[in-house]
């Protein structure tokens, strides 16, 4: 009897269920690596989340869960019609021009690049040094780490305060804001795979956590993202847990490092790199 047809039907429906199952990159969390390459930091025992909100603390720029511009021209958290994706060149590579603010020392700007080219390595993204392009990230140092929502067009601020935003980690995760990706806690269907404990949430800090309309590009849900909110994200108090993994509460959340690889696979897929 002829087996290939069934052994076909077996594997697609496998790799079906593989799909649809969250994901943790074990080997992230046990090195303390993730993916960013030089963009990455040393091991830490304070998740990039807390660090963002807590540079943010002193900030007077009005923020949408934590980090986000909150945008003026277009519907709150979501891309219409790829407009606020950057474009891709005819040599199939995506450039994003950026100019990096005078205040930096040379050991900061060197972190902010290296953190830029954690990208070129494993994506069609390019980060260039703007000579005269119309749409480009300009990296000031602001009260706070914070990023439009992809590419507004013309000029716009990335913040990197000095005193608390100097980390690889976090310079990607701004930068994926900026290409586009929100955090992915918000995801439509982030229930499935994390618990929101209403109750141990600063009231007037809930709306943080309200989910969206997103494009998940039909990748599994990933606890390991760089864009994954760390437990006690605006808890009530100290201690208290806001997000709680579900079935296993276990497992870890809330990077320290560089981007995973499900962050690189997702950028690949959205800007269609080859």
């Amino acid at each position: 009897m002829n087996m290939a047809p069934s052994a076909c039907l077996l594997l697609l429906l496998l790799l079906g269920i593989a799909q649809a199952l969250p994901v943790q990159d074990e080997e992230n969390n046990k090195e303390g690596h993730g993916e960013g390459g030089e963009g990455g930091d040393e091991e830490d025992d304070v998740d990039i989340t807390t660090k963002i909100l807590t540079s943010n603390n002193n900030t007077e720029e009005f923020l949408l869960e934590g980090d986000l511009v909150a945008p003026t021209n277009r519907n709150a958290m979501k891309c219409w019609y790829n407009s606020c994706f950057w474009k891709k060149a005819s040599n199939g590579l995506v450039m994003i021009p950026y100019v990096i603010g005078r205040e930096y020392s040379p050991r900061e700007v060197a972190t902010i690049e290296g953190a830029m080219r954690a990208f070129s390595g494993r994506t069609c993204l390019r980060f260039v040094r703007r000579t005269n392009e119309y749409d480009f990230i300009s990296v000031v140092s602001r009260n706070g780490c914070y990023s439009e929502l992809g590419r507004k067009g013309g000029r716009q601020e990335l913040s990197l305060n000095k005193g608390g935003c100097m980390y690889g980690g976090i310079v990607q995760h701004e930068l994926n804001h900026a290409l586009g990706f929100q955090h992915e806690q918000t995801r439509s269907d982030r229930d499935s795979y994390v618990r929101i404990n209403w109750q141990n949430i600063i009231p007037a800090s809930a709306y943080n956590f309200n989910k969206h309309d997103t494009n998940n590009l039909n990748t599994p849900y990933d606890y390991s993202s760089i864009m994954h909110y760390g437990r006690d994200a605006f808890a009530i108090a100290y201690g208290r847990e806001t997000i709680t993994p579900i079935p296993n509460p276990n497992v870890n959340i809330g990077q320290r490092n560089g981007m995973s690889r499900w962050d690189i696979t997702r950028i690949n897929i959205l800007y269609n790199c080859r």
